[in-house]
């Protein structure tokens, strides 16, 4: 009789603690047993020595989610997830917004609905708080907390989004007594309104006057505001998508007095710049439009440096799928619109393992230990996942990625796999790609093509992250 399902051979097997070599035996979806020698399994797979990490978590990313603006995200739960197995992950965090003046379980509910039986990996679901009232505070909220909905984020730009700071403590106080972690878009929409219109008025409409109006001060003041009201209620949260130094160090302030703040960033800010949105008034630039914007390439070292120094938790790819082409893209209101009115994103859900595992551990700017920690560890624990998700380790479910690093990887957006019709990553030579892509023990990603069916993704209620914890600090607040 077999004693397992299936049997990873020979594995140079990686956690965000260890290196060593194993077998991995799988059984009902999840990892059974490491060893060496395990006997054998219904189904063999020889990794050959090559490293095989826990399958990523993308716990940034934007699918099928309405946009208000005319635009129409190219990617739905199916396409999308299809090419995050693709590039190595296993699990992905959407989110499903609320609009102002409507219900937040309505908003939870219509991405179910979204999702339906699409899926080809699991999932778990991030909020998006846009309208505080105080039903949705004192009863919705902590509902869908305890039901599994444990981490929401908060804009503090885009008027259809942007909370005030009155509702973000209100909102903040909430994740506290529930034991929710808070995701923070930290940019002064004050702003950028002021410097947009000014750019506008002098007929600087071009897509490269978008990083014009987000000078990193925008994103330094709102990440410092944040950082003080989080502190003000004694909460925890995650500055999402950092882009620059002035961000990071409102950041590294902040962590070396004892705050528990978190940050995330994104391949955007180590392998684009502001350059890349065009130096002329080209619209070709609106292809890699997004917010914050990528910066300089002195910036660039700085994201780097906060990766190899602990800055950073989280590397996601806060993909968000616009095609260039077509009519509900890009161009969903022409070329000659400003670039106030492009769509805001870039794709990135199935080159953002590749693009860190080649960059970052293969040139040594990053251990692959940290690699396993940045991509998929660090955010199973800060969303309730762990250790369900993000290790190898017994009793943890059998996502696992095999590399490849034995030949050069050309990226071409005719490879991928999303429905968007470019990639800003075109062009560029990696040293490594996912060989094989498992999946609770299925194979989803063999190499060659996708093989996972449509509706095999399991939805993750999510548990309180111990992260979210406050620090519990002597106030006469009443908190």
């Amino acid at each position: 009789m077999n004693t397992f399902d299936t049997v990873i051979r020979n594995a140079r097997v990686v956690t965000a603690a260890d290196i060593f070599t194993s077998d991995i035996g799988i059984r009902d979806g999840r990892i059974a047993a490491l060893g060496i020698d395990l006997p054998t399994g219904l189904k063999e797979i020889d990794a050959k020595g090559r490293h095989v990490t826990p399958g990523g978590i993308d716990s940034h990313v934007h699918l099928d989610q309405p946009t208000g603006d005319g635009s129409i995200m190219a990617d739905d739960f199916l396409s999308g997830t299809v090419s995050a197995a693709c590039g190595g992950t296993t699990t992905v965090i959407p989110f499903a917004c609320q609009q102002k003046g409507k219900s937040l379980r309505a908003a939870v509910e219509d991405y179910h609905r979204r999702a339906g039986q699409k899926p080809v990996i699991d999932y778990a679901f991030h909020m998006i708080v846009t309208d505080p009232t105080p039903e949705i505070l004192r009863d919705e909220l902590p509902a869908l907390i305890a039901e599994g909905y444990t981490s929401f984020k908060i804009y503090m730009t885009y008027d259809a989004l942007k909370l005030s700071d009155r509702e973000i403590l209100d909102t903040l106080s909430v994740a506290r007594s529930e034991g929710a972690m808070v995701m923070l878009h930290a940019e002064n929409a004050d702003c950028i309104a002021w410097l947009t219109e000014r750019l506008l008025a002098a007929g600087h409409t071009a897509p490269r006057y978008h990083a014009t109006s987000r000078p990193m001060l925008v994103e330094r003041e709102a990440t410092h505001r944040a950082i003080a009201l989080a502190e003000l209620v004694d909460v925890p949260i995650l500055i999402v998508h950092v882009s620059g130094r002035e961000a990071v160090e409102q950041i590294r302030w902040a962590q070396s007095n004892g705050l528990k703040v978190y940050a995330e960033t994104c391949p955007q800010y180590l392998f684009l710049t502001a350059d890349s949105m065009g130096c002329d008034d080209s619209f070709e630039g609106a292809k890699c439009i997004c917010s914050p914007p990528p910066r300089d390439k002195a910036n660039q070292q700085v994201i780097w440096d906060g990766l190899e120094n602990g800055s950073f938790e989280v590397f996601s790819s806060d993909h968000a799928p616009f095609r260039y082409d077509g009519p509900d893209g890009k161009k969903a209101h022409g070329e000659q619109v400003s670039f106030d009115k492009v769509a805001n994103g870039i794709p990135g859900i199935e080159t953002r393992m590749a693009l860190l595992w080649s960059e970052g551990v293969r040139t040594g700017r990053i251990t692959p230990q940290s690699f396993v920690a940045l991509t998929s560890t660090n955010a199973a624990k800060l969303y309730g996942l762990y250790p369900r998700k993000g290790s190898i380790a017994i009793g943890s479910d059998a996502d696992l990625v095999i590399w490849d690093e034995d030949q050069t990887f050309h990226l071409d957006n005719n490879r991928l796999h999303h429905n968007v019709d470019y990639t800003p990553y075109e062009g560029m030579h990696l040293s490594a790609w996912p060989a094989m892509t498992l999946s609770r023990g299925d194979v989803v990603w063999d190499g060659e093509q996708p093989c996972g069916d449509a509706g095999r993704g399991q939805f993750l209620p999510c548990a309180r992250p111990d992260p979210a914890k406050p620090r519990r600090r002597q106030t006469e607040i009443p908190l």
